[in-house]
């Protein structure tokens, strides 16, 4: 395995509340009230539509707002990785990554970790440069059995709300999460910031029509038939935690720059050189709190 490498998932499409389009010349996120399903290939800057999309509508006018879902984990962290993310707006690499205590910080001596006050106590978070940032990997439909789609959001309900989900389904489920049948549903709300204007953002529910009862019983009878044909889920659980702590950053530069183009429409253009980038700021800083710390060594 290839050391510093972040080892995620893998990804057959996307799942997205919106799209991105270009107004006067910018390219801006346009949230929409329904999922779509992409593939991770693009044409004329909009992602292509996966086959699935297709098939889970009725009708061609029908608006997908819940998808039939598996998780591939038992473990809800495994699933969905949330953090206080702070992107180079100007480069979109991912230079820090925390948890209100701790974080991974990209500076000129290499990865560092560091206290984590969050974006509140953070001097370089003021701006709205650092979001709470959440990826969520499902597997929809029977053609691949490790293969996932993924789900970004930086929005708080969102986030909240699946959290809270995969830790109750864990317990209530006796640590079966990876086999109860669960369902994505878009839901929407109004609130005092949207003005009365519904907010979108996505819960994490059993199938439609099913009972606890029901789904438990499904969950139960799934995990004794994978444990007979030899599945291994706590050995697959681990390969993924192994795979996700062999790097500090998940997203590729790559994967970093469409983050920026969905989440932050307002990225400035790159700062002139007469001023220093965010990530030199980071090193600055990095490199003023160790000199601090070996000046009060005695």
């Amino acid at each position: 395995m290839l050391k510093g490498l972040a080892i995620t998932p893998p990804v057959l499409g996307r799942i997205a509340i919106g799209k991105v389009v270009e107004r006067n010349g910018k390219r801006l996120p346009e949230k929409d009230d329904q999922f779509t399903l992409t593939s991770q290939v693009q044409h004329d800057g909009q992602w292509l539509l996966h086959p699935l999309d297709k098939e889970l509508r009725t009708s061609a006018t029908d608006k997908l707002r819940s998808i039939p879902v598996r998780l591939l984990f038992n473990d809800p962290q495994l699933n969905f990785r949330a953090h206080y993310a702070l992107f180079d707006r100007a480069s979109g690499r991912p230079l820090c990554i925390g948890d209100g205590e701790q974080c991974k910080r990209r500076t000129q001596e290499g990865i560092q970790s560091l206290p984590c006050p969050s974006p509140d106590g953070c001097p370089l978070a003021q701006g709205g440069h650092c979001k709470p940032y959440g990826r969520l990997n499902v597997s929809i439909g029977d053609d691949d059995a490790l293969g996932s789609f993924v789900f970004r959001t930086t929005g708080y309900n969102s986030i909240r709300t699946l959290s809270a989900r995969l830790e109750y389904f864990r317990a209530l489920s006796g640590d079966r999460l990876a086999c109860l049948p669960l369902e994505l549903r878009l839901r929407g709300k109004s609130t005092r910031q949207s003005h009365g204007t519904p907010i979108y953002y996505v819960d994490l529910t059993l199938r439609q029509g099913m009972s606890v009862e029901e789904a438990l019983r499904e969950a139960r009878a799934l995990d004794e038939a994978r444990r007979e044909a030899g599945f291994d889920q706590a050995a697959l659980d681990q390969a993924a935690r192994n795979g996700l702590a062999n790097g500090a950053f998940e997203d590729t530069d790559e994967e970093s720059g469409q983050v920026l183009e969905e989440f932050y429409p307002d990225t400035p253009a790159p700062a002139s050189t007469s001023q220093p980038s965010l990530q030199q700021r980071l090193a600055n800083k990095a490199q003023t709190a160790a000199q601090a710390n070996t000046e009060a060594t005695p």
